[in-house]
């Protein structure tokens, strides 16, 4: 399979969704029967998909779900309660955030597995202490539709109010991010001093190779 080929990111201008659901796990994000596909596309339109559909009738959406607003059509922001991306460790969950187009995700706490599928996968996601995802909820609730910016960079938040709000992300994932690397291209690198190590190890202990003498 090609390698996905990451965006660099450093800010990220958008409509945010305040998704006020707690403990959504990875199965409600990408359900299981939508997980057949060999390749990373193909996702997009099933996110949610069972509270996004009547019935889960694709030609039937549900005018009460947040997604299926028109005010919210174009989000590529989604702001998380609780335990988001809790469960199985599919890695289709984030495919299927990125292909529908969400570029940040912003919450209370998720599951390490889920919150590493996203940074490799190029998606901005990091936490908030309780005050400030309340505080954030109620801005974007009441300003539903308007702009939100996050800026990588300096690590703030400009509510749609403007106001700013700083948010803390590690430095690995926030070079991997504005750069647009995963952690194998992180790995290539040093490619050059890896390789280096080998051949040192190859000539010091040669009983140690794997390459044939044939």
């Amino acid at each position: 399979m090609a390698k996905h080929s990451l965006r660099k990111i450093n800010k990220i201008d958008g409509i945010p969704i305040a998704f006020n659901r707690i403990n959504v796990d990875t199965d409600q994000i990408i359900p299981s029967d939508f997980c057949r596909n060999t390749g990373k596309t193909g996702y997009g339109v099933h996110l949610f998909h069972y509270w996004r559909y009547l019935d889960g009738n694709m030609d039937c959406p549900d005018p009460k779900f947040i997604l299926n607003e028109s005010t919210f059509q174009a989000a590529n922001i989604l702001l998380t309660r609780e335990n988001f991306g809790c469960g199985s460790s599919r890695e289709a969950a984030p495919w299927a955030l990125w292909e529908y187009g969400f570029r940040c995700l912003i919450g209370v706490s998720y599951s390490e597995i889920f919150y590493n599928n996203c940074i490799k996968n190029g998606i901005l996601i990091f936490t908030l202490e309780s005050e400030k995802i309340n505080n954030l909820f109620k801005s974007v609730e009441e300003n539903a539709g308007m702009s939100m910016n996050i800026h990588l960079i300096q690590q703030k938040i400009i509510t749609p109010e403007g106001n700013s709000m700083h948010f803390e992300i590690s430095e690995f994932h926030k070079f991997c991010l504005v750069n647009g690397i995963d952690q194998i291209d992180w790995t290539l690198q040093f490619e050059d001093l890896i390789i280096q190590h080998e051949k040192k190890v190859e000539d010091g202990f040669p009983w140690l190779s794997l390459k044939s003498d044939a």
